[in-house]
Formats: C-alpha cells, structure tokens, sequence
C-alpha cells in the first residue's frame, strides 16, 4: 500500500536518492545537471512549495511538491514537480501522487493545475497527466536539450480542477 505524507527534515537523504539520478540524466528537468545535494534540496523542499513523500512498506520511494504556479493574479493555479524511484516503477506510484496531488490542490483551493514543461520525450507522464484529464495547451517547439535526443518539444499542460 502507498501512502503519502508531508516530507520531514529526517526524510532529505532519501529524497535526494530518489531526485538526485533524475537531474543527473537530465531528461525530464530542466535544471542544471551537477546540482549540488544542497542545492538540489533547497530547490525541491523550497519554501513556497508544500513537498511530500511516498512511501511503499514503509520506504520513501517518491517524491513531489506542489506550488502556486505564479503569484498574484495567477496563484489559483498551481504547479507540481513529482519524481519516483526507478526500483519503484510500475506500481501504480505516479498515478497514487498525481490523485493525491489533485486531491491537496482542491483542499487547498487551488482552481486549475499546470505543468509548465513536459518534455516530449517523456512518454510516459504525458500518458498520465492526460489520462486524468490534463491536456496539451501548447508547445514549445525545441525547447529542452535532451542529453541523447538533442532538441526536442515540451509542453504545457492544464487542467481545471472540479471545485473551478
């Protein structure tokens, strides 16, 4: 069973195992590859983010925060960043952060959710984010350098959230 709670300041060493090989690759984020720890954390577990852990028999196997998008005029949308451990793939984790992660930004009041920069390359969040309902408002043509692929697309995706 997967259960998600809010990261605690004991939990930092097993989220920068599980974000640390993600922005080493640098395929799907667009921040510097040779982030330092700290650097990496203070990015992921920043204060105007809210960050959770999740947890599968009782270890920390991903991880994700949630924000507002923009502030002011735009702080009714919110964003989110999620990465999951590669050994914990294929059980059902992405899907159980991104139903949490819906769930905390009606709670909170939040109107709609955006993801700023999918990488087209990555198959698989796309997949996800549509099958609950997100969509491709636009594309950035050439906008992320792949380490493999080279240029390729990212897109924004948006959903509006059912209390909008």
């Amino acid at each position: 069973m997967i259960t998600i709670r809010i990261a605690r300041s004991e939990d930092q060493e097993s989220i920068w195992n599980i974000i640390k090989p993600v922005i080493r690759a640098g395929e799907t984020y667009s921040l510097p590859n040779n982030l330092t720890r700290s650097e990496a954390l203070d990015y992921w577990l920043s204060d105007e983010k809210t960050t959770f852990v999740a947890e599968l028999d009782d270890q920390i196997v991903g991880t994700y925060y949630i924000k507002a998008n923009q502030l002011g005029g735009g702080d009714h949308v919110c964003n989110c960043g999620y990465i999951s451990d590669s050994a914990a793939r294929g059980r059902g984790l992405a899907t159980a952060m991104c139903e949490h992660s819906l769930k905390f930004a009606k709670e909170k009041g939040y109107l709609a959710m955006q993801y700023n920069f999918v990488v087209d390359s990555n198959t698989g969040a796309i997949r996800l984010w549509k099958k609950f309902g997100f969509q491709i408002v636009g594309t950035l043509p050439k906008a992320f350098k792949h380490p493999t692929q080279g240029f390729v697309d990212a897109h924004v995706m948006y959903k509006t959230l059912d209390n909008a």
